[in-house]
């Protein structure tokens, strides 16, 4: 594993290892001169290649012809910061083993060891790829959309970034709530060599995997959003039986009346405005009318999934969903005023109702004293009867 350059005379040694550590010395005629060569390895656990969340380890190895010192180790992460890792028990000298911090996303990239020893003096950096793949977007992300409309849901992927040389793969899966049963919509791979394979799973409600897309990017459309298409949908990878997933929530608006239609002169409607799931704190919903005034506002409660308004005029209705003073979506509802002549019909129908109403309750007060009557003159003639019977006379006053 060793060559001597012929010109310069130059030692190479090749694939070094630490039983190469020692004392080279090269001798000319009359002259010496020795050399100690001190070496280190380091290694670094899974091969450098990890998940969200990992914690990686680093072992440092060293070997010399000299008495081992202690070693100061600075770690420099991808962004060049120093990083503080916790250090195992080292009793030789001889190995030191650094545990890191839990691993993102945007750990990728090169790290470097510096190490330090005043005697024998040693300034050394020991460069290091760490790869973690993951997502863009690891965190849950809450996504809203309104009924009927068209709503994109995208994972980005690092695995191109940060040149990704191994297979995975992953799905997409959607429940309605975190306890519900999970389904799965699509399945992907990605090759050694970069190339994406998807796959649709389900059929469970109508979505499309857009064509024109990144080719680390993992995407479904819903061309038309349906109330009972809100839930969380995530996105998970898979890597040598480990595991790291992104969660989008979807939350879904609806608004409607109650009753519905135009709305008769001198009645009431009430509107109803609801989302698929509780929102968090920072958010609310809102109803207000379109040039109306601050009494035509009506404001939900924290965590409260519908609010209701109670109205007498016809307009022009939006309901907001307002996440930290940013409105997020909105939805109006037009509420049309009744022709002239339905509203006679209605008031018709009321006095005609009234008036069945008040027939309908003298016929029954009728009905009662007629039926009371003749219960009465049944139980005299009863009487009389038995009187009959009974050889009972009626005598007359002299």
């Amino acid at each position: 594993r060793s060559e001597i350059s012929p010109n310069s005379k130059h030692l190479k040694v090749l694939d070094l290892r630490l039983s190469d550590a020692g004392i080279y010395t090269c001798e000319y005629d009359s002259h010496t001169v020795s050399i100690s060569l001190h070496v280190f390895k380091l290694t670094i656990s899974l091969s450098g290649h990890f998940l969200p969340n990992e914690v990686p380890e680093l072992t440092l190895m060293q070997n010399s012809s000299h008495p081992l010192r202690d070693l100061n180790i600075t770690l420099f992460n991808s962004n060049n910061n120093i990083v503080r890792p916790k250090h195992l028990e080292n009793k030789t000298r001889q190995k030191y083993i650094l545990k890191l911090k839990q691993l993102e996303a945007m750990d990728s990239g090169t790290w470097v060891c510096h190490v330090h020893s005043d005697s024998p003096l040693i300034n050394h950096n020991i460069s290091f790829d760490v790869k973690v793949l993951g997502f863009q977007n690891p965190d849950l992300e809450r996504r809203y959309a309104t009924v009927d409309s068209t709503v994109t849901l995208s994972w980005c992927l690092n695995f191109q970034n940060i040149n990704w040389k191994e297979g995975f793969t992953g799905q997409l899966n959607w429940k309605q709530q975190e306890s519900a049963t999970a389904h799965e919509l699509l399945d992907f791979n990605i090759t050694a060599r970069g190339e994406k394979h998807e796959t649709k799973k389900s059929s469970r409600f109508r979505f499309e995997i857009p064509e024109s897309k990144p080719e680390s990017t993992i995407e479904v459309k819903l061309p038309k959003v349906h109330f009972n298409h809100s839930g969380q949908y995530q996105c998970q990878l898979a890597y040598n039986k480990r595991y790291a997933h992104s969660t989008i929530e979807l939350v879904v608006m609806k608004v409607s009346a109650n009753p519905v239609g135009p709305l008769p002169r001198g009645a009431g409607m009430t509107l109803i405005c609801q989302v698929s799931s509780p929102l968090p704190s920072n958010a609310h919903l809102l109803w207000e009318r379109v040039n109306g005034t601050h009494m035509d506002i009506k404001k939900s409660k924290q965590h409260e999934v519908k609010v209701e308004v109670n109205i007498s005029a016809a307009g022009l209705w939006n309901c907001h969903l307002i996440e930290d003073n940013d409105r997020k979506i909105s939805l109006s509802y037009p509420v049309e005023e009744a022709p002239v002549w339905i509203s006679y019909v209605v008031t018709g129908a009321s006095i005609g109702g009234s008036i069945l109403v008040f027939g309908l309750a003298c016929l029954c007060i009728i009905s009662g004293i007629s039926w009371q009557r003749r219960r009465q003159r049944a139980k005299r003639m009863a009487r009389a009867r038995q009187h009959l019977l009974e050889n009972k006379t009626c005598q007359c006053q002299q």
